[in-house]
């Protein structure tokens, strides 16, 4: 039993959110096997009307293509964000790998955590093919001018908390993620496909940890419900905040960088999760959550979009702990950083010897 193969009223199919991963990988490597319609752009083109019948065409801008500078910075910033995310994501289960209950649970703590490290690397590397560097990136993080995900800001109380990231904080950032798969910026698009098939493992794997505990002893069933208590609604504000209110994404959607609005995905959340909670026997904590029928969606109770913010100002529970400890990582890191560009270099003088 696990968070994906529940599908929301409205995925009949059972198909679910991997299902839209592969097609939107097949739909890469299409895009990838024929050549664009319209060729390169001539010398004396309009380079803006190229950009946009690209994008209009759903084919894909690859980094040595043309694009609009404002383009450019967005993908920077949304990408860069991104990749600090899965970073700082790392700190609050990283606090429970050694409290774990089991070695087992240990090793898959472990070998998850180990995943969000590798996914912060894709996606540097995306966003070094836009011109920016992984140390320019580094720096943006450390001196507060870029941000990572509100959610990382709150605290990990119990082993159920590690369960409630895996099924909410992941299952939000799946729902999020997967239409990136199908990116207009080509890089992105295909990091974005690796990235949510691990995402989905990290959902099932914390279904499962709350799954077991649900149907465990009171006391553990209580931890259970108390976890999701506490993150229901910071997973919900993942999404970011009402149309009405987001800076970016309107010309995001029409860049197709993003494929859904905030409230068009965090809607589609909260209808895959009244479904899982059911199974789970736990109750998200909500009293007006009841279906719509007009709508053919669940009705919900919107999140404090006031805390979001003073969350992302930098004023939430544990801000100042995360950015404490990456600094200080980054800083007792230094010596590995300077080993390997000695070791690099010393390699690249090897091979100007052998070819002199």
């Amino acid at each position: 039993m696990y968070g994906n193969d529940f599908p929301a009223p409205d995925d009949a199919s059972g198909g679910g959110l991997l299902g839209e991963v592969e097609a939107a990988e097949a739909a890469l490597r299409e895009a990838a096997a024929r050549a664009r319609r319209f060729g390169a752009p001539t010398p004396d083109a309009d380079l803006d009307a190229y950009f946009a019948d690209v994008i209009e065409a759903d084919q894909k801008i690859e980094p040595r293509d043309w694009m609009p500078e404002a383009y450019r910075r967005t993908l920077i910033r949304q990408i860069a964000q991104h990749a600090h995310s899965e970073i700082i994501g790392m700190q609050p289960e990283g606090n429970w790998i050694s409290r774990a209950p089991s070695l087992k649970r240990k090793a898959i703590l472990l070998a998850k955590v180990q995943d969000e490290a590798g996914h912060g690397l894709y996606l540097y590397a995306a966003a070094e093919t836009l011109g920016i560097s992984r140390d320019e990136l580094v720096d943006l993080l450390l001196s507060g001018r870029q941000k990572y995900s509100s959610i990382f800001n709150y605290p990990t109380l119990t082993w159920a908390d590690v369960g409630v990231i895996g099924w909410l904080v992941d299952g939000a950032a799946i729902v999020n993620q997967v239409p990136l798969c199908r990116c207009s910026y080509g890089p992105y698009a295909r990091a974005m496909i690796r990235v949510c098939k691990e995402e989905s493992f990290h959902q099932r794997q914390g279904y499962e940890i709350l799954h077991v505990l649900a149907h465990g002893t009171a006391e553990q069933k209580a931890m259970a419900q108390d976890a999701v208590d506490r993150w229901w609604y910071p997973s919900l504000a993942m999404f970011g905040p009402p149309d009405g209110d987001s800076t970016h994404s309107a010309q995001s959607m029409a860049w197709k960088i993003k494929r859904f609005s905030n409230d068009e995905l965090r809607q589609r959340f909260v209808d895959m999760c009244v479904q899982q909670a059911e199974v789970l026997g736990l109750t998200l904590p909500d009293e007006d959550l009841r279906w719509n029928d007009e709508r053919g969606a669940y009705d919900y109770t919107q999140p404090d979009y006031d805390e979001l913010m003073q969350v992302i100002k930098g004023n939430g529970p544990c801000n100042r702990q995360r950015m404490e400890h990456r600094r200080r990582a980054h800083t007792d890191g230094a010596w590995v950083r300077e080993a390997a560009a000695a070791y690099a270099a010393k390699r690249e003088q090897q091979k100007e010897k052998v070819a002199a």
